[in-house]
């Protein structure tokens, strides 16, 4: 079940909050989590097993909490105990084909692959759950004695998914005490509509083209069509993440809590290391307080900051994804980083329409690499974007296929162009009381129905990693 489909939006939604509003403040977090259990089996209903694992995962680091949080000589042993044993899981899902391909592939040796199949938002409750024991050990909170309390927590369903990444001590006072106003409900409904159009009327219908390329094969299309073809998976995965974000808010408002913002218009950065502090910001956080900062941040010599860089960003790549492509992503981005970080920064940041012109080429280029696996398919694309280093503007079947695709998708273009900009919430937050402001959001979400009542919807891009 996804937020942006008829059966959350029609049935799982209003029964809940129905559920949720009928009964008194202590039984809350209690139907918070059933109801987040009964989310989260929906997804996993052909592998009930992983419904298991949720709970002992729950189990194991709420147990482990109270053991570092009450033990004053053998602290760091459970940090540990706990560390490995939800890295354990993460790893023999996530990453085991990829050892074994790379094991067959540099050895010579046989070894079958494994029938494993991702656990839906494992790589983000691995994280919150691992954030938490971090926490109770550097004492930033205390351990949570209520096993439902942290149950509720950890599965808590707007976040559970796709994040944003939910730190312990960031809704530790709400999970106790929370505030259910007529505000704050009317606020959750409306981000949620912003975030379901985000995600149904502009990343899913521009991501349609990126679609088309790909079925057309990279080594026919025209440099030009390259070149859109890559913007528009740059709005797609923009739009499809900082939409599930905003629905993500929108629920957490819904239910009382105040969820972490995700994204800060990160389009408009000057720099590479500026657009990875608007994006996917709970996750850039969580790897500053439990990476970064534990190995000595930048406050060391250069030569140990340019390591502690290159450990976030290795491990960031491979986070995303159990493939080649994510650890050279990864690897890129530390290169560029560090490069902006000792020389080059300053000036793009100086002089914002270098720095802009930059960021239009290099955020394209990051994406593609993020974006296709095959490395041979890989090479063909670069090679259509750039023709001068090779024969990839040789012979093209359509040679204005372009102007074809320009006539579909140029409002989305231009839609996405303005929507990645801070306009559109500088007009709502000064109208945000109107009637026509109102008019627009029902208009957003009925459309937005009507869309996936006839069948436009794609899941959000995120829930692979």
């Amino acid at each position: 079940m996804i937020f942006s489909s008829l059966e959350f939006i029609f049935i799982f939604m209003p029964i809940f909050l129905i559920v949720y509003s009928g009964v008194g403040s202590r039984a809350k977090n209690l139907i918070l989590f059933a109801g987040s259990l009964v989310f989260y089996s929906c997804g996993v209903i052909e592998t009930p097993i992983y419904i298991l694992l949720m709970f002992v995962t729950i189990m194991m680091n709420f147990l482990t909490g109270q053991l570092i949080g009450n033990t004053k000589r053998a602290k760091k042993f459970w940090l540990m105990i706990g560390i490995i044993f939800n890295f354990f899981w993460l790893a023999l899902f996530k990453y085991t084909n990829f050892f074994i391909e790379n094991a067959n592939s540099l050895f010579g040796s046989g070894i079958s692959l494994r029938n494993l199949i991702l656990p839906i938002g494992i790589s983000f409750y691995t994280f919150q759950n691992v954030s938490y024991l971090a926490d109770v050990y550097r004492g930033t909170v205390k351990a949570e004695s209520s096993f439902v309390n942290y149950g509720a927590y950890i599965t808590m369903f707007p976040q559970l998914i796709a994040g944003p990444i939910v730190t312990y001590k960031t809704v530790a006072e709400q999970l106790r005490k929370r505030k259910h106003t007529i505000k704050s409900f009317d606020e959750g409904l409306r981000y949620f509509t912003i975030g379901l159009g985000s995600k149904v009327i502009l990343a899913n219908q521009i991501g349609n083209l990126w679609t088309d390329i790909a079925n057309i094969g990279y080594d026919s299309i025209s440099t030009k069509l390259a070149w859109m073809g890559i913007f528009a998976y740059s709005f797609q995965i923009y739009f499809d993440f900082c939409g599930y974000s905003l629905m993500a808010i929108g629920l957490g408002k819904l239910l009382g809590f105040d969820l972490p913002q995700n994204f800060d218009h990160p389009y408009m950065s000057l720099t590479m290391t500026e657009f990875w502090r608007r994006w996917h910001i709970t996750l850039g956080s969580w790897f500053k307080e439990n990476v970064y900062f534990p190995l000595g941040g930048s406050r060391c010599s250069k030569g140990r900051t340019v390591f502690n860089l290159a450990v976030v960003w290795i491990f960031t790549g491979f986070w995303h994804g159990a493939s080649w492509n994510f650890i050279i992503w990864g690897c890129g981005l530390f290169v560029i980083i560090t490069i902006e970080k000792f020389f080059t920064g300053k000036l793009f940041n100086k002089i914002k329409p270098l720095g802009h012109l930059y960021m239009i080429l290099l955020i394209p280029l990051s994406w593609l690499v993020f974006a296709i696996t095959d490395f041979s398919q890989l090479g063909i694309y670069f090679g259509k974007l750039f023709p001068i280093f090779s024969d990839g503007g040789g012979s093209v079947p359509f040679p204005t296929d372009y102007l074809k695709y320009w006539n579909i998708y140029w409002k989305f273009f231009i839609g996405g162009l303005i929507c990645s900009t801070p306009l559109p919430s500088l007009i709502y937050k000064k109208f945000k009381k109107s009637i026509l402001t109102t008019a627009v959001l029902l208009a957003i979400f009925w459309f937005s129905v009507y869309c996936m009542y006839i069948g436009l919807n794609d899941p959000f891009l995120y829930f692979r990693f």
